[in-house]
């Protein structure tokens, strides 16, 4: 049956680094103001299960983990899986950058996080690289034209955006109390970079990039063919990333850098930077797939756009119903990219959907309850499941304005005055707020079962809308079905006061 919902209201300076290896811990330096800065963190949080430990009590090879789950696309060096375990070298540093093009990272940044939460859990230590510098050029990767330049003001408030989000992400890893041992560290390119001049930049690093090399990188190849062309800028950027991953090679002892398969050229432009002007080996870079539906389009984008992180941008109910969505063939595979359960688990969960009597969407509602408190935690897994409950024709949760209030966003919705909604029938009140298109197929509706009122199926045609049918004096909530619901009423407690007389009984969301 289709369905329908809707809500009825009432209402010092640095330059470049090449004549010292002295390493400064990033602890021992001084922080400026979070915009502009690098920020090292860790709560005391419980540690999340992880992988068994091998026989021997070590922490288990992450690259061997990455690699049964789908997680590994290309290394620069196979060697990498010996480091990984080599314990008498103690553990890597590995990094993992993010460009602040938005106010939020979104799904397509999640398998960095993702990964980087691996080699945490595996006993290494994430870096998260924020490019406060970089994100004023613009990776041209994967991208058919130049990203419009960003003002500082947005700049500095994205980077505070991503900051956040990332630190209540990795901080769910952290297993050590004090800042100096914490597993990860958020810092900011642009600490390195605002004293940068060009000159001595040309000298010291462009004098050994190779412009041929350079041009047969993926993504500069299909900008340069294509009919906009590559600015000089854009054209930099691969040499940019390539300098951060020496810098942090030589100074904060990172070794490691993680990005997905469209990273790869900018990844081996700083594997071959640290290569050549500091003679060193000992640099990896590690790809990811790209998030990937089966049939080969983008994963990460809904009608609405993009599927942000940060719940202010994206509700986690919105976030955890996108994932409930996820169809059955790709479920497998993002329950082993995407969560920590164990393979066995996983495998137990594929092998359960070939048999009688499995319930449809089991192995998606566990994939979204798990993306979701890893994304969100446990206050945000407990907020998208009691609105998803609330939400749910027949449901006995009981409604209040509170629950109704943060899903509000999240569901169509239409204002009617007050005095207009009581007294209505609710035949009248489907078709007014737009649940149905006529009465005949509101009446249609009400007999075969599918018109609800606050969750409560409505079975008498006469039924007219009482004062005590309004929750808390201000909303309504009708369903059409299991999935579309409508929110209506009269908004006239809230700012929207001034629209009440401009809307029309007729208005469709």
């Amino acid at each position: 049956m289709a369905s329908r919902n809707f809500l009825c209201f009432h209402h010092g300076k640095l330059i470049l680094p090449f004549t010292t290896t002295k390493f400064i811990p990033s602890s021992k330096r001084p922080l400026k103001n979070l915009s502009f800065s690098s920020i090292s963190c860790s709560l005391n949080t419980p540690q999340p299960t992880i992988e068994p430990k091998s026989q021997l009590g070590s922490p288990p090879n992450v690259i061997k983990i990455l690699e049964e789950r789908g997680l590994i696309e290309s290394v620069t060096y196979e060697n990498l899986r010996l480091a990984c375990s080599d314990q008498t070298a103690g553990p890597l540093k590995v990094y993992c950058g993010f460009d602040p093009t938005a106010e939020s990272l979104h799904l397509g940044n999640l398998l960095g996080l993702i990964v980087l939460s691996w080699f945490q859990r595996c006993g290494h230590k994430a870096v998260a690289l924020i490019g406060g510098a970089t994100g004023r050029i613009g990776d041209p990767s994967g991208k058919s034209q130049e990203r419009p330049e960003l003002d500082l003001i947005s700049l500095e408030k994205n980077i505070v955006g991503i900051m956040d989000t990332i630190n209540k992400i990795l901080s769910k890893n952290a297993n050590l109390g004090s800042q100096e041992n914490s597993n990860f560290v958020i810092l900011n390119n642009y600490d390195w970079w605002k004293e940068v001049r060009l000159l001595d930049f040309l000298k010291q690093v462009g004098r050994y990039a190779r412009v041929g090399s350079m041009m047969s990188k993926e993504s500069v190849k299909k900008r340069l063919e294509s009919e906009q062309g590559m600015s000089y800028t854009e054209f930099t950027y691969q040499l940019l990333q390539g300098y951060d991953f020496l810098y942090l090679f030589k100074n904060e002892n990172v070794s490691v850098q993680i990005g997905g398969s469209d990273q790869w050229g900018n990844i081996t432009a700083g594997t071959e930077l640290i290569r050549k002007i500091l003679q060193a080996e000992g640099a990896y870079g590690l790809t990811f797939p790209l998030l990937l539906k089966s049939d080969g389009t983008k994963f990460g984008k809904s009608e609405d756009g993009a599927i942000w992180l940060s719940p202010s941008m994206l509700s986690p109910y919105k976030f955890y119903q996108y994932f409930f969505s996820v169809p059955d063939a790709d479920v497998v595979r993002f329950l082993k990219i995407l969560t920590f359960l164990s393979m066995e688990e996983i495998n137990e969960l594929e092998s359960a959907m070939t048999r009688p009597g499995y319930v449809p969407n089991t192995a998606q509602q566990r994939l979204a309850e798990e993306v979701t408190r890893f994304v969100h935690g446990a206050d945000g897994l407990n907020e998208a499941l009691k609105a998803t409950e609330a939400l749910r024709p027949g449901s006995e949760t009981k409604l209040d304005w509170k629950t109704i209030e943060g899903i509000a966003e999240d569901v169509p919705s239409c204002s009617l005055p007050y005095n207009q909604v009581v007294n209505l029938s609710i035949v009248d009140l489907s078709v007014c707020s737009g649940l149905v298109e006529s009465k005949s197929a509101a009446r249609r509706l009400l007999k075969q079962g599918g018109l609800y009122l606050n969750n409560n199926r409505v079975d008498n045609e006469s039924k007219r809308i009482e004062a005590e049918d309004i929750v808390d004096g201000k909303v309504l909530l009708l369903s059409a079905g299991k999935k579309n619901k409508i929110f209506a009423g009269d908004l006239c407690i809230f700012l929207y006061l001034m629209l009440c007389n401009m809307l029309t009984c007729s208005e469709h969301f």
